[in-house]
């Protein structure tokens, strides 16, 4: 049995996994052979839907303290929670 990677990038709205996505990535190591993803849309409505759906979590975003007066200016999105599943891809 051979068994690929597929890992999934979930930006939330806050540091919280129950919280909305307001961004993703999807990288496929299996090539295509697992469970598709929909298109245009996020694949889950929290982070708490993905692990609900079997992913796994890898890594959570560490808390970021925002200072005083700097509360309104844009940046990279902060809140990212990546998983991974283990697809196979048979013999």
């Amino acid at each position: 049995m051979t068994t690929r990677q597929q890992i999934l990038y979930l930006w939330l709205a806050e540091g919280d996994l129950a919280t909305a996505v307001v961004g993703w990535a999807f990288h496929d190591g299996a090539a295509g052979r697992g469970p598709a993803l929909p298109d245009g849309e996020p694949p889950y409505a929290t982070g708490t839907a993905a692990l609900e759906a079997g992913w796994f979590l890898l890594q959570s975003p560490p808390p970021v303290a925002v200072q005083r007066g700097r509360e309104y200016e844009t940046g990279h999105l902060t809140n990212e929670f990546v998983f991974e599943r283990r697809v196979d891809c048979g013999a």
